[in-house]
C-alpha cells in the first residue's frame, strides 16, 4: 500500500485544541480518519521547528491521501503538506526505465 508523509503545522486554533486534548488524542483521531480511508497510521511524531507534526500513513491511493489532507486543511486547525513516499525498490524500478529526455538548452 502506498505510503504518505504528512507534515503539519498548527494554527492558533489547533494549538488550543492540542493543549485541551493532548497528543495521544490527536494520534487517535488521525488514526480513525486514516482507518476510514481503509488505511493505517504507521507513526505520528510531534516536533520542534517548522512543522509541529510528522506522520506516515498507508492508504490505498492518492485520492485517499488527498481526502485526509483536504479535511485537515479545511478544519482550519492545521496546515498540512503531503509527500508521496517511495521505497528503494520503487526507485530501482524507475532507474531501469529508459525514456528520452532533452534538458533545457540542449
Amino acid at each position: 500500500m502506498p505510503k504518505y508523509l504528512y507534515l503539519a503545522s498548527y494554527t492558533k486554533e489547533g494549538l488550543n485544541g492540542l493543549l485541551k486534548d493532548g497528543g495521544s488524542k490527536r494520534r487517535e483521531d488521525l488514526g480513525a480518519a486514516v482507518k476510514a480511508m481503509n488505511g493505517t497510521l504507521e507513526t505520528l511524531y510531534f516536533a520542534f521547528g517548522e512543522n509541529d507534526v510528522y506522520s506516515i500513513v498507508d492508504v490505498p491511493d492518492n485520492v485517499s491521501a488527498a481526502t485526509i489532507a483536504l479535511k485537515i486543511n479545511a478544519s482550519g486547525a492545521a496546515k498540512v503538506k503531503t509527500v508521496v513516499l517511495l521505497t528503494p525498490e520503487q526507485i530501482d524500478a524507475a532507474t531501469k526505465i529508459d525514456v528520452d529526455y532533452r534538458p533545457p538548452g540542449h
